[in-house]
Protein backbone atom coordinates (compact mmCIF):
# COMPACT_ATOMS: atom_id res chain seq x y z
CA UNK A 1 0.00 0.00 0.00
CA UNK A 2 1.35 3.75 -1.05
CA UNK A 3 1.78 6.24 1.24
CA UNK A 4 -0.96 8.14 -0.74
CA UNK A 5 -3.57 5.11 0.17
CA UNK A 6 -2.18 5.21 3.78
CA UNK A 7 -2.98 8.48 4.25
CA UNK A 8 -6.49 8.82 2.49
CA UNK A 9 -7.63 6.00 5.15
CA UNK A 10 -6.52 7.21 7.61
CA UNK A 11 -7.80 10.84 6.92
CA UNK A 12 -11.60 8.75 6.55
CA UNK A 13 -10.78 6.90 10.24
CA UNK A 14 -10.61 10.38 11.71
CA UNK A 15 -13.44 11.84 10.15
CA UNK A 16 -15.47 9.23 11.29
CA UNK A 17 -14.72 8.91 14.36
CA UNK A 18 -15.20 12.66 14.80
CA UNK A 19 -18.33 12.55 13.47
CA UNK A 20 -19.19 9.61 15.94
CA UNK A 21 -18.02 11.88 18.76
CA UNK A 22 -20.01 14.45 17.35
CA UNK A 23 -23.44 12.33 17.13
CA UNK A 24 -22.72 11.05 20.40
CA UNK A 25 -22.24 15.07 21.84
CA UNK A 26 -25.61 15.66 20.68
CA UNK A 27 -27.16 12.72 21.91
CA UNK A 28 -25.75 13.21 25.50
CA UNK A 29 -26.68 16.62 25.26
CA UNK A 30 -30.64 16.00 24.41
CA UNK A 31 -30.51 13.63 26.48
CA UNK A 32 -29.06 15.95 29.76
CA UNK A 33 -31.64 19.23 28.25
CA UNK A 34 -34.47 16.63 28.36
CA UNK A 35 -33.96 15.07 31.54
CA UNK A 36 -35.80 16.15 35.16
CA UNK A 37 -33.62 18.62 36.31
CA UNK A 38 -33.61 20.68 32.86
CA UNK A 39 -36.98 20.36 32.85
CA UNK A 40 -38.36 21.29 36.10
CA UNK A 41 -35.73 24.60 35.86
CA UNK A 42 -36.83 25.43 32.02
CA UNK A 43 -40.68 25.34 33.49
CA UNK A 44 -39.76 27.24 36.22
CA UNK A 45 -38.11 29.91 33.60
CA UNK A 46 -41.41 29.80 31.53
CA UNK A 47 -43.40 30.47 34.15
CA UNK A 48 -41.39 33.52 35.84
CA UNK A 49 -41.67 35.05 32.58
CA UNK A 50 -45.17 34.68 32.04
CA UNK A 51 -45.67 36.25 35.60
CA UNK A 52 -43.53 39.21 34.57
CA UNK A 53 -46.04 39.88 32.08
CA UNK A 54 -49.29 42.23 31.31
CA UNK A 55 -51.38 40.25 29.82
CA UNK A 56 -54.91 40.62 27.69
CA UNK A 57 -57.23 38.26 26.25
CA UNK A 58 -59.52 38.42 23.10
CA UNK A 59 -62.13 36.06 22.23
CA UNK A 60 -61.56 35.34 26.62
CA UNK A 61 -65.10 33.40 26.29
CA UNK A 62 -64.49 30.94 23.61
CA UNK A 63 -62.07 28.29 25.95
CA UNK A 64 -63.73 28.56 29.10
CA UNK A 65 -67.23 27.81 27.40
CA UNK A 66 -66.26 24.74 25.56
CA UNK A 67 -64.33 23.39 29.07
CA UNK A 68 -67.27 24.16 31.28
CA UNK A 69 -69.33 21.95 28.90
CA UNK A 70 -66.73 19.50 28.77
CA UNK A 71 -67.71 18.69 25.15
CA UNK A 72 -63.93 18.44 24.01
CA UNK A 73 -62.10 20.95 21.53
CA UNK A 74 -58.72 20.68 19.25
CA UNK A 75 -56.82 23.63 20.12
CA UNK A 76 -54.72 24.56 17.26
CA UNK A 77 -51.75 27.28 17.60
CA UNK A 78 -48.43 27.33 15.43
CA UNK A 79 -45.31 25.94 16.24
CA UNK A 80 -43.46 29.32 16.71
CA UNK A 81 -46.11 29.93 19.27
CA UNK A 82 -45.98 27.13 21.90
CA UNK A 83 -44.25 28.44 24.57
CA UNK A 84 -46.29 30.99 26.76
CA UNK A 85 -49.85 28.67 25.55
CA UNK A 86 -50.30 26.28 28.69
CA UNK A 87 -51.00 29.41 30.54
CA UNK A 88 -54.25 30.10 28.61
CA UNK A 89 -56.12 26.88 29.12
CA UNK A 90 -59.05 27.04 31.22
CA UNK A 91 -59.93 23.50 31.26
CA UNK A 92 -59.35 20.50 33.44
CA UNK A 93 -58.14 17.88 31.09
CA UNK A 94 -55.80 18.78 27.70
CA UNK A 95 -53.93 16.67 25.46
CA UNK A 96 -50.89 17.78 23.85
CA UNK A 97 -49.74 15.74 20.21
CA UNK A 98 -46.32 15.74 20.58
CA UNK A 99 -43.97 14.28 18.72
CA UNK A 100 -41.94 11.18 19.39
CA UNK A 101 -38.41 12.91 18.16
CA UNK A 102 -35.77 13.67 20.28
CA UNK A 103 -36.44 17.17 20.20
CA UNK A 104 -40.33 15.99 21.09
CA UNK A 105 -38.95 14.84 24.40
CA UNK A 106 -37.69 18.13 25.90
CA UNK A 107 -40.95 19.61 25.40
CA UNK A 108 -42.63 16.48 26.30
CA UNK A 109 -40.84 16.59 30.12
CA UNK A 110 -41.83 20.45 30.35
CA UNK A 111 -45.46 20.02 29.29
CA UNK A 112 -46.30 16.87 31.80
CA UNK A 113 -44.85 19.82 34.35
CA UNK A 114 -48.11 21.68 33.78
CA UNK A 115 -50.36 18.99 34.33
CA UNK A 116 -51.05 18.04 30.84
CA UNK A 117 -51.28 14.63 29.26
CA UNK A 118 -49.63 13.45 26.18
CA UNK A 119 -50.07 12.15 23.00
CA UNK A 120 -47.10 10.94 20.72
CA UNK A 121 -46.75 10.16 17.71
CA UNK A 122 -46.71 12.50 14.11
CA UNK A 123 -47.63 12.44 10.41
CA UNK A 124 -44.61 10.59 9.71
CA UNK A 125 -44.43 8.04 13.02
CA UNK A 126 -47.21 6.85 15.22
CA UNK A 127 -49.96 9.11 12.96
CA UNK A 128 -52.64 6.41 13.00
CA UNK A 129 -52.38 5.01 16.36
CA UNK A 130 -52.20 9.09 17.67
CA UNK A 131 -55.42 9.50 15.45
CA UNK A 132 -57.15 7.09 16.83
CA UNK A 133 -56.52 8.01 21.14
CA UNK A 134 -57.34 11.56 19.79
CA UNK A 135 -60.37 10.31 18.90
CA UNK A 136 -61.31 8.51 21.96
CA UNK A 137 -59.79 11.43 24.19
CA UNK A 138 -62.43 13.87 22.37
CA UNK A 139 -64.95 11.36 22.49
CA UNK A 140 -64.94 11.38 26.15
CA UNK A 141 -65.11 15.20 26.67
CA UNK A 142 -61.31 15.44 27.28
CA UNK A 143 -59.73 18.92 24.74
CA UNK A 144 -56.56 18.49 22.39
CA UNK A 145 -53.30 20.94 21.91
CA UNK A 146 -51.77 20.51 18.73
CA UNK A 147 -49.16 22.51 16.70
CA UNK A 148 -50.04 21.77 12.96
CA UNK A 149 -47.41 22.64 11.16
CA UNK A 150 -45.05 20.54 13.73
CA UNK A 151 -42.93 18.99 14.52
CA UNK A 152 -40.22 20.14 11.45
CA UNK A 153 -42.21 22.86 9.16
CA UNK A 154 -42.98 22.90 7.00
CA UNK A 155 -43.82 26.42 9.11
CA UNK A 156 -47.27 28.25 8.74
CA UNK A 157 -48.81 24.95 6.67
CA UNK A 158 -51.02 22.83 8.68
CA UNK A 159 -51.17 19.37 7.77
CA UNK A 160 -54.11 17.04 7.03
CA UNK A 161 -54.68 15.17 10.19
CA UNK A 162 -56.06 17.97 12.21
CA UNK A 163 -58.77 18.33 9.65
CA UNK A 164 -59.50 14.65 9.47
CA UNK A 165 -59.31 14.77 13.48
CA UNK A 166 -62.04 17.00 13.36
CA UNK A 167 -64.10 15.44 10.47
CA UNK A 168 -63.93 11.73 12.28
CA UNK A 169 -64.83 13.64 16.02
CA UNK A 170 -66.84 16.11 15.24
CA UNK A 171 -65.62 18.22 17.47
CA UNK A 172 -64.38 21.95 16.80
CA UNK A 173 -60.89 23.29 15.80
CA UNK A 174 -60.30 26.57 17.50
CA UNK A 175 -57.40 28.83 16.29
CA UNK A 176 -55.54 30.67 19.20
CA UNK A 177 -52.00 32.33 18.99
CA UNK A 178 -50.17 34.96 21.16
CA UNK A 179 -48.03 37.94 20.79
CA UNK A 180 -46.06 40.32 22.82
CA UNK A 181 -44.80 43.82 22.90
CA UNK A 182 -41.35 42.69 22.77
CA UNK A 183 -39.55 39.75 21.46
CA UNK A 184 -36.97 38.21 20.09
CA UNK A 185 -36.95 35.25 17.77
CA UNK A 186 -35.19 31.51 17.59
CA UNK A 187 -33.06 30.62 14.59
CA UNK A 188 -34.86 27.21 14.33
CA UNK A 189 -36.63 26.39 11.32
CA UNK A 190 -39.78 27.77 13.04
CA UNK A 191 -38.42 30.82 14.14
CA UNK A 192 -40.06 30.69 17.79
CA UNK A 193 -41.12 33.46 19.38
CA UNK A 194 -40.05 34.49 22.70
CA UNK A 195 -41.51 37.42 24.65
CA UNK A 196 -39.13 38.91 26.76
CA UNK A 197 -39.66 40.07 30.30
CA UNK A 198 -42.17 42.54 31.29
CA UNK A 199 -43.44 43.33 27.65
CA UNK A 200 -47.35 43.36 27.22
CA UNK A 201 -49.01 40.25 26.15
CA UNK A 202 -51.62 39.30 24.46
CA UNK A 203 -54.09 35.74 23.43
CA UNK A 204 -56.12 35.69 20.63
CA UNK A 205 -59.00 32.57 20.89
CA UNK A 206 -60.41 32.74 16.95
CA UNK A 207 -63.74 31.27 16.08
CA UNK A 208 -64.35 27.59 16.44
CA UNK A 209 -64.66 25.80 13.00
CA UNK A 210 -66.25 22.31 12.67
CA UNK A 211 -66.33 20.15 9.23
CA UNK A 212 -69.02 21.03 6.94
CA UNK A 213 -70.81 17.79 5.75
CA UNK A 214 -69.58 16.74 2.07
CA UNK A 215 -67.03 19.20 2.21
CA UNK A 216 -63.69 18.42 0.89
CA UNK A 217 -60.89 17.92 3.59
CA UNK A 218 -58.40 19.74 2.05
CA UNK A 219 -61.25 22.40 1.49
CA UNK A 220 -61.67 22.21 5.60
CA UNK A 221 -57.74 22.27 6.18
CA UNK A 222 -57.19 25.41 4.07
CA UNK A 223 -60.39 26.86 6.13
CA UNK A 224 -58.09 25.92 9.40
CA UNK A 225 -54.64 26.94 8.18
CA UNK A 226 -56.31 30.83 6.99
CA UNK A 227 -57.90 31.25 10.78
CA UNK A 228 -54.93 30.24 12.21
CA UNK A 229 -53.01 32.87 9.66
CA UNK A 230 -55.54 34.96 10.67
CA UNK A 231 -55.41 35.20 14.41
CA UNK A 232 -51.51 34.99 14.60
CA UNK A 233 -51.59 38.18 12.14
CA UNK A 234 -54.03 40.27 14.76
CA UNK A 235 -52.20 38.97 17.53
CA UNK A 236 -49.10 40.44 16.16
CA UNK A 237 -51.18 43.58 15.31
CA UNK A 238 -52.29 44.25 18.11
CA UNK A 239 -48.98 45.60 19.56
CA UNK A 240 -47.93 47.54 16.11
CA UNK A 241 -51.86 49.08 15.60
CA UNK A 242 -51.67 50.64 19.52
Amino acid sequence: MNSSVRQGSTANFIQCSSSERMRELRRKLASYVSGPLMSHLLYAIICLLHKSMRIRYIGSEILPSFALRREGFIGVSWHARILMLPFIYPGARVNILISTHRDGEIIANIIKRFGFGLVRGSSSKGGLAALREMVALLKKGDDLGITPDGPKGPKGVVKGGVAQLAKVSGKAVIPIAYSASRVVRSTSWDRMLLPLPFSRLVYIAGEPLYYCDGEELEDFRLRIEHALHDVTAKADGFFTNS
